[in-house]
């Protein structure tokens, strides 16, 4: 069994795009530095040990839906309410959540499912 790829792999690929187009439509050219010199940085970092297919692998397929599942676990089933005036810490409570602790969550998350206390 092969799990298909290709479907998840075009939303991280979209994204990617989807930044650097945003910088220049808005012309924030200083952001687009920095992010090119990220993506630079990025893979004069891993070219030399992965090669290329393992460099876009890690950053397109293994850290972008890493990084999108555990940043978003804590965030989704929180609802936000934008038209009351609330201080920071409390707005930040509200739109957070704990993710129920498990060996597979605290070792997936790096015990970020902890996000109010993180």
């Amino acid at each position: 069994f092969v799990p298909p790829v290709g479907p998840p792999a075009l939303v991280p690929l979209y994204f990617q795009w989807y930044i650097f187009y945003f910088a220049v439509q808005r012309k924030q050219w200083v952001d687009l530095a920095w992010m090119l010199s990220f993506y630079i940085r990025f893979y004069l970092t891993y070219l030399p040990f992965l090669g290329v297919k393992g460099t876009l692998g890690l950053h397109l397929f293994i850290e972008s839906n890493w990084f999108v599942w555990v940043t978003q676990m804590n965030h989704i089933p929180m609802h936000i309410d934008y038209d009351k005036n609330v201080d920071w810490f409390s707005t930040q409570l509200q739109a957070t959540c704990n993710v129920h602790q498990s060996f597979f969550n605290d070792w997936f998350s790096g015990h970020l499912n902890f996000q109010i206390e993180h």
